[in-house]
């Protein structure tokens, strides 16, 4: 079995990969098999690892026989980032996809900001890879200033000017401080938050560059306003209003505190809970896991991935996620780590659930329109006002 390559933290796959020449479980952070020394790289388009070695040219040679379409590597796969994706070889970009997407980055002259940009950019692929892979777009404003997205990682400078992770139009800012997990702790505790991750604060953010893409000025407004509200609320005065007096039964019909202070959050907080278990189960599923005793005296519960079309959605996250997740939370438990996945799911979230899967398949079918322009070339988009030091990518 391969470890992981480059010192980043795994994240364990949502797919299982094999190393294309010896079929030894590589992960997908991994950029060599640790078995037979082959290069892997992950191909956006093939949702596959490739192996590979280097010919006397210096290029990459695929290994796999029925793959010739030349690629390279993302040009950030050099240090600190070391991404393992690949590139077509006639692309004009030298970087991938998902490093396209990134803006700005934490100024490197501090030795701990290159390991936080490197884990953010290890969340942010994993959050591109489930978008691409149900067939989500994802433009870099570099390439759709009106609809793309843009990610900004600050490192906060002056105490008085607060860096805040959130999203603006299109424009997703993150603390890089969030990437220290000893402060990320701190905060989590402080808040009173069951849980707190890097790849939570990008599915999360993530949701409300949907809401504008995939939601705002469509057929679905209503459907929205009957499930989590009116968003034409005052947004400040609502956040206000949650911290100083947070909804005291909110466990009846919200995933989180959080979600419970406006329409907006309520969506992002139940978009990120959709990917958590959307991946969890094809993690689960890709593994092949079967509970034999999930419920004493019941038929085992085999792990399935949620497909695109699929329209027992609720049934399925009682039916199969809900086992899962509690298996999670018991193997945690044992390890002496705190419940993988802390929270409950009423009715009211998951109907909402399923609207968020609806949405996606009827927009990723063609059936709804997205509101996604014609692709332009356009210069990068200026750095975030936030006072903070950033290095422009």
């Amino acid at each position: 079995m391969s470890p992981p390559h480059g010192g980043h933290p795994r994240l364990d796959t949502m797919k299982t990969f094999c190393c294309e020449r010896c079929e030894a479980r590589v992960f997908f952070e991994n950029d060599l098999c640790g078995a037979c020394g082959a290069q892997l790289g992950y191909v956006p388009a093939e949702v596959a690892m490739a192996s590979f070695e280097i010919d006397a040219s210096g290029a990459m040679a695929r290994l796999s026989p029925q793959h010739g379409a030349p690629l390279r590597r993302c040009a950030n796969h050099a240090p600190p980032v070391t991404c393992n994706w690949m590139v077509d070889a006639d692309d004009a970009n030298d970087l991938c996809l998902s490093c396209r997407t990134t803006h700005t980055h934490p100024a490197l002259g501090k030795p701990e900001n290159g390991t936080y940009w490197a884990s953010i950019e290890v969340a942010k692929r994993r959050l591109a890879y489930s978008l691409l892979s149900w067939g989500l777009p994802l433009p870099p404003k570099t390439e759709d200033p009106v609809n793309g997205v843009s990610f900004e990682f600050l490192e906060q400078i002056d105490p008085a000017k607060k860096v805040l992770t959130g999203h603006d139009e299109g424009v997703i800012t993150l603390n890089v401080a969030e990437a220290d997990d000893a402060r990320r702790e701190q905060v989590r505790a402080q808040m009173h938050e069951p849980y707190r991750t890097l790849l939570g604060h990008m599915r999360h953010e993530i949701g409300h560059y949907y809401w504008d893409r995939l939601i705002r000025g469509t057929a679905w407004t209503d459907r929205f306003r009957e499930l989590f509200g009116d968003e034409r609320m005052g947004y400040a005065q609502a956040l206000q209003q949650h911290y100083t007096s947070p909804l005291a039964d909110w466990q009846q019909r919200f995933v989180s505190a959080y979600a419970s202070s406006h329409p907006w959050e309520d969506w992002a907080e139940c978009w990120a809970h959709y990917m958590h278990l959307r991946d969890g189960l094809e993690t689960a599923a890709s593994w092949g896991l079967q509970l034999d005793h999930a419920v004493p005296g019941t038929a085992p519960v085999r792990a399935e991935a949620i497909a695109a079309d699929d329209a027992t959605l609720q049934a399925q996250v009682i039916n199969t996620w809900l086992p899962v997740s509690q298996f999670i939370n018991a193997m945690s438990r044992s390890l002496g780590n705190r419940d993988s996945y802390p929270f409950v799911m009423p009715d009211a979230v998951l109907e909402k659930i399923a609207f968020i899967h609806q949405v996606i398949g009827a927009g990723v079918r063609g059936e709804v329109a997205m509101n996604f322009g014609t692709v332009q070339a356009a210069p990068a988009p200026a750095p975030a006002a936030a006072p903070a030091e950033g290095v422009t990518a």
